[in-house]
């Protein structure tokens, strides 16, 4: 990399990868790369997703949903490596034109529904179902308020601090500096709003918990970005309590293994899910 001050041009254009990490599938257009039909299994739901915290919102909420008895809850999960372009596929595209998973598609509708955006996925499936969604105004309200936080929020993480933190090919203060303290201010927020409640609303665990714990649990829990220490995040006791409750839920445990490979032979992890017993 150069020591040249940067000086941005009148008009950009792209004219080379961005390096870091995801150059390969980063680019300033959208629609289909490549001709591929997807998959389709035997359930009413079919998710075309990865492990990712947004693909594990899902499917966590799948899994709850069936352990609750919902049969119209049953799905087959494929795998979209987005590292190999997947995304981009024709096929994917029809579901989800942003290119973008997680994306699902509710073949028990006539004509068949499609649901793209992570957030938009969680609040069709718990109005579908009844479940995980207050049905009071003001608790409902409540509970949208957080899940459009996470939405709003989590790009700071992942895009901003994750990126430049883990992603970028090299360390630069300034963009380091700037999302840790956005990060930690986020960190903050929840830890204050824990600090009296069980759950993000309350009493009740929702979809407000199912979209915040991927990202912000995984960080306190797991040393997402290799972040950790540098971001102190043991000392949000009330984000760790919190995520360390969700962790031991029977469904997030079955839904978070969904969508990716195993990474070691300690590693339950599934890269597709067709039938209950693939988690047994």
């Amino acid at each position: 990399m150069t020591d040249e001050k940067y000086s941005p041009p009148k008009v950009w254009t792209w004219d080379q990868e961005s390096g870091g990490r995801f150059a390969n599938i980063n680019r300033p257009i959208s629609g289909a790369t490549h001709d591929k039909e997807l998959p389709v299994g035997k359930h009413p739901m079919q998710l075309y997703s990865l492990g990712t915290p947004n693909g594990v919102k899902v499917t966590v909420l799948l899994e709850e949903l069936l352990a609750l008895g919902y049969e119209g809850a049953e799905y087959d999960a494929y795998l979209i490596n987005i590292g190999n372009g997947d995304q981009f596929g024709s096929g994917f595209v029809e579901i989800n034109p942003n290119s973008k998973i997680p994306a699902l598609l509710d073949r028990s509708s006539e004509p068949y529904t499609r649901v793209f955006e992570s957030g938009a996925i969680l609040v069709y499936l718990a109005e579908k179902f009844g479940e995980f969604i207050p049905t009071d105004p003001a608790a409902r309200a409540e509970c949208m308020s957080w899940l459009f936080w996470q939405m709003g929020s989590a790009p700071y993480l992942g895009g901003g601090f994750g990126h430049f933190y883990a992603y970028a090919p090299e360390k630069f203060e300034y963009p380091i500096n700037r999302f840790a303290m956005e990060v930690k201010r986020q960190l903050d927020v929840l830890d204050k709003n824990l600090e009296n409640r069980k759950f993000i609303c309350g009493d009740e665990y929702n979809i407000a918990d199912m979209a915040i714990h991927p990202w912000y649990g995984y960080l306190v829990l797991k040393n997402a970005y290799n972040a950790a220490e540098f971001l102190d995040v043991k000392s949000y006791k009330n984000v760790v309590r919190w995520a360390e409750e969700i962790s031991e839920r029977p469904a997030f445990k079955r839904g978070a293994r969904v969508g990716r490979p195993p990474s070691g032979p300690e590693d339950n992890a599934i890269p597709e899910r067709h039938d209950a017993s693939d988690l047994d």
